[in-house]
């Protein structure tokens, strides 16, 4: 069901010359901790947040979108972010084309304004919310999450975005809402693949309500201090760093509870092959392909040596009491 890229290599450009808000708030505030004599333990916290913050520049090709660092635990990785260059034109957006670099090529026809999201089902307070409106519901913060990708491919990515619970508490899921929905945009006149037979469309995703309910869900607008390109899934999506990337859905026009658990683009597709909850687990291999590594993208290319892939993509101390009793060795 996979469809192979063309591209064998990767072009890394010079970062952009700008650098964020934040990465001088926290200078500051790392002086003001060392005037006041600060233990050890904060000046290395400190230091190494402003050396991340140093990898993490706005290239300037889009709106700014400046996020607070997150206080959530597990939300900043301290590992070399992918160059914003490989992490906007190496996609997988079904909706643009099946190689890696059409969604960057074809995703320009999106229009992303104006721009609504339907929340419905078992909530107590249905909704539609304006994209604005969205923006301004809850503080923007930086999360430098892992992306794993069920192909065996991996990258670093800060996104700006709030903790999707922030959207779920204000609409008041009801009793009998066990899961989440997340619908996204199909609309033939912007998206050239949409009616294809690769996906049944529009591409949904779900997650359990207390999945979608922990601080690492992400509701996310941006990436690299900007709004997000159209090829990763502007305007809206969200990205659940401890699963395989297709769970995080992209463009996302409706939001439903429901009771039961709903079908999934590509478990329909494939359900033999992508399971609904589609966790990270190196022990768990694709039918078609071990699962125990992954390739960087960025890392040498498709010859570089690849990297030992994480249980939960490394966030198993926050998220694996998610899944207490469930047998990770089985296919889900």
């Amino acid at each position: 069901m996979l469809i192979p890229t063309r591209d064998n290599g990767y072009i890394h450009p010079c970062a952009g010359e700008i650098t964020p808000r934040a990465v001088y708030e926290q200078r500051r505030a790392m002086l003001r901790l060392l005037a006041a004599g600060a233990g050890c333990a904060a000046m290395a916290g400190w230091a190494g947040r402003v050396a991340l913050a140093d990898q993490v520049r706005r290239p300037g090709r889009l709106a700014p979108l400046p996020g607070a660092p997150s206080a959530v635990p597990g939300a900043v990785t301290m590992e070399k972010v992918t160059e914003y260059q490989d992490a906007t034109t190496y996609n997988n957006f079904y909706e643009f084309g099946t190689d890696k670099s059409d969604p960057a090529r074809n995703a320009h026809t999106l229009k992303t304004h104006p721009w609504t999201v339907e929340v419905e089902g078992l909530v107590n307070k249905p909704r539609r919310f304006d994209i604005d409106e969205l923006l301004k519901l809850s503080a923007q913060e930086e999360r430098i999450y892992r992306l794993r990708c069920v192909e065996g491919w991996s990258m670093v990515i800060p996104w700006v975005g709030y903790s999707l619970a922030e959207l779920i508490k204000r609409v008041e899921p009801q009793g009998s809402a066990k899961y989440v929905e997340f619908v996204t945009l199909a609309d033939k006149a912007t998206m050239p693949y949409v009616g294809s037979r690769v996906l049944d469309w529009p591409y949904t995703e779900g997650l359990r309500l207390d999945e979608a309910m922990h601080p690492l869900t992400l509701l996310a607008f941006g990436m690299y201090g900007e709004v997000l390109p159209n090829q990763n899934g502007a305007p809206v999506r969200i990205v659940v760093p401890w699963k395989y990337g297709f769970k995080s859905a992209k463009s996302i026009v409706k939001i439903r509870f429901v009771e039961k658990e709903p079908g999934t683009a590509w478990n329909k597709a494939a359900r033999q092959e992508y399971g609904f909850y589609s966790n990270v687990n190196p022990d768990v291999d694709h039918p078609r392909w071990s699962q125990a590594t992954e390739r960087r993208i960025g890392e040498g290319g498709l010859f570089a040596k690849k990297r030992k892939t994480l249980l939960f993509n490394g966030y198993e101390a926050q998220v694996g009491q998610l899944y207490a009793g469930m047998d990770l060795r089985k296919f889900y």
